[in-house]
C-alpha cells in the first residue's frame, strides 16, 4: 500500500498562494532576524567605539575641545593627591599641616590650658586690660 499524503487543496491557484506566502513569511522572519542581529551589532560596535573614544581621548577639532584619555586623567590624578598628600603630612615647614602645627604651638603659649576661662577684665569699663602677650611670635 502506497499511502501518499495528499497536501494539495486541489486549486492550483489557492495551492501557489499557500506556497507563496509561507516563502514570504520565511523570507520576513530571516529579514526580521538579519535586521536585529544587525542592529545589536551596530549598538555594540557605537559603544565600543565611545569606549575608545573615552580611554585614548579625542583631538580638538574645529568648535569641540580636545578631551584627555583616561591614562592622561590617571596621570593627573596622581599629581593632584601628590600635592594634597604634601599639605596634609609635616614636611619641610611650608605644608598646611607644618602651618596648623605651628599655629597650635602659639596658641598653648597664649593659653596653656584649654578649659580655664579667660581671665575677666578689670572692675573700671574704661580700662584697658593688660597686655600678657609674649613679645615675639
Amino acid at each position: 500500500m502506497d499511502e501518499r499524503m495528499d497536501v494539495t487543496t486541489g486549486v492550483p491557484a489557492f495551492d501557489a498562494a499557500l506556497v507563496w506566502g509561507g516563502v514570504l513569511s520565511l523570507l520576513v522572519g530571516v529579514g526580521t532576524a538579519v535586521w536585529r542581529v544587525v542592529r545589536a551589532v551596530s549598538h555594540v560596535t557605537t559603544r565600543t567605539g565611545q569606549f575608545l573614544d573615552d580611554w585614548y581621548g579625542e583631538e580638538a577639532r574645529p568648535g569641540v575641545a580636545a578631551r584627555p584619555g583616561v591614562m592622561e586623567r590617571l596621570g593627573a590624578l596622581e599629581e593632584h593627591l601628590r600635592q594634597v598628600n604634601h599639605e596634609v603630612k609635616p614636611n619641610s615647614g611650608r605644608s598646611l599641616r607644618d602651618a596648623v602645627d605651628r599655629a597650635n604651638r602659639r596658641l598653648e603659649i597664649l593659653c596653656p590650658d584649654p578649659d580655664c576661662p579667660p581671665e575677666p577684665a578689670g572692675d573700671d569699663p574704661g580700662e584697658e586690660p593688660p597686655d600678657d602677650r609674649p613679645a615675639a611670635l
